[in-house]
């Protein structure tokens, strides 16, 4: 499969999924977004278009106990320290857009991660 059509499919599930979970405003949304080395997730009020919490491979409390960012374990220790920060705002459920990404390897292990501080999907 070429890289541009895998691409374009990708952009296909991205809007596929937005549209659905951005018709419901109430909740919050948890976007997520994965390069080859790093990992990026966010929790969004679209409400008032801000973002309320967010956590990557990049900042400087991942980089205090890890160094890369690209594989599973990394996920997981982003979607956790998302989760701590979540809570600690006091935010409880949050609709999953995974940005077209398939819902497997870092996705999945960063959604569990979150799932395990407490938050609903």
């Amino acid at each position: 499969m070429k890289i541009n059509a895998r691409y374009d499919l990708r952009i296909k599930r991205k809007r596929r999924v937005k549209l659905k979970v951005q018709r419901d405003k109430s909740k919050l949304r948890l976007t997520v977004y994965k390069s080859a080395k790093h990992i990026y997730a966010q929790i969004i009020d679209d409400q008032n278009g801000r973002t309320l919490v967010s956590e990557s491979s990049q900042t400087p409390a991942f980089r205090e106990q890890m160094k890369y960012g690209g594989n599973v374990k990394a996920a997981n220790l982003v979607g956790s320290l998302l989760g701590e920060k979540a809570l600690k705002q006091g935010i409880k459920e949050v609709y999953c857009d995974r940005n077209g990404f398939i819902y497997a390897g870092r996705i999945g292990a960063l959604a569990d991660a979150v799932r395990e501080k407490g938050i609903k999907f």
